[in-house]
């Protein structure tokens, strides 16, 4: 049996006929150190830790609750450290005269297009107000550690790296393997989402840059509220039977209407699909829908 004593109390007993009096004073040993990887589980004599149940998910909450936990922490520091030394530090919040207010105005053109100096001066001085207590407020957390009046043990959770299986996924350079090249970008993505859209220049911006240095790889991931993005993903794997997965990939995303589903002959031609029989056949029977549905799965698990 292990026993953790985080901290070891020594009671000293006082006799006053006919009562006992306990006077505690407390001595902390070591601090044990904050472990962010804890055993938090046995299965057949084989400790399972943190990391071991980590997923997209439960990660995402961990380092939110890190965020809140750190603080959380910082603030009891400053408003110890502050209560016990009040004049450790003589700094005061700066304060923010109309010179500030109008160099920030002049150097800052969100500011401008929010409106004129006199209708944004008051939000603007409240703002820079806010940075100089947030800079004081950091002054003083800062010398608490410096003069060793506090430590941090927090840390924040291990990394988390997501395998993710590549599948079937169409790639831009058809030779060779995902793994033949040191940087391969998988993309799950939908052809009716706004942000999977505007993401494709940056893409393209990339392949040209790096040019076979780079493999890309596209799988489906339309989502359910978008109601025709299923049925454009599988138009796609279509075209990729005809060896213009990339073109139609394209010219979708590029002609991302609300009624493309009712024009994707016609982009299907535009994308340089010779045989439209055969590719109307094989969208109209949804012949790779379980392909689709497949990487939906497989995202799903990935937490996308």
């Amino acid at each position: 049996m292990i026993f953790n004593f985080r901290a070891i109390k020594i009671f000293t007993f006082i006799r006053f006929a006919p009562l006992f009096l306990v006077a505690a004073s407390p001595v902390w040993a070591d601090p044990v150190l904050f472990d962010n990887n804890p055993v938090i589980g046995i299965i057949d004599g084989k400790p399972i830790l943190m990391d071991d149940i980590e997923n997209a998910q439960t990660h995402e909450l961990r380092v939110r609750l890190y965020q809140l936990q750190s603080q959380v922490l910082k603030e009891k520091i400053i408003r110890e450290f502050t209560e016990a030394h009040p004049g450790a530090v003589q700094s005061k919040a700066r304060t923010v005269t109309q010179a500030d207010i109008i160099a920030f105005y002049e150097k800052t053109p969100r500011a401008k297009e929010m409106g004129s100096l006199e209708e944004m001066q008051g939000q603007l001085r409240a703002y820079l107000e806010r940075i100089a207590r947030a800079a004081e407020t950091e002054n003083k957390y800062q010398t608490a550690l410096a003069d060793g009046w506090a430590r941090v043990m927090l840390t924040p959770p291990n990394d988390f790296k997501v395998v993710a299986p590549v599948g079937n996924a169409a790639l831009w350079f058809k030779d060779g393997t995902p793994e033949s090249r040191n940087v391969f970008v998988l993309e799950f993505s939908d052809f009716q989402c706004p942000f999977c859209k505007r993401v494709q220049p940056t893409l393209d911006k990339l392949r040209r840059r790096y040019g076979e240095d780079v493999q890309f790889g596209y799988r489906h991931f339309p989502l359910p509220f978008h109601k025709e993005a299923q049925s454009l993903a599988e138009a796609t794997e279509c075209a990729r039977s005809q060896g213009k997965f990339w073109e139609l990939q394209s010219v979708f995303y590029k002609k991302s209407a609300p009624d493309i589903k009712t024009k994707v002959l016609e982009h299907a031609k535009e994308a340089g699909i010779a045989n439209i029989q055969e590719f109307k056949a094989c969208w109209e029977s949804q012949k790779h829908r379980d392909k689709v549905l497949k990487d939906i799965s497989e995202g799903s698990q990935l937490g996308i």
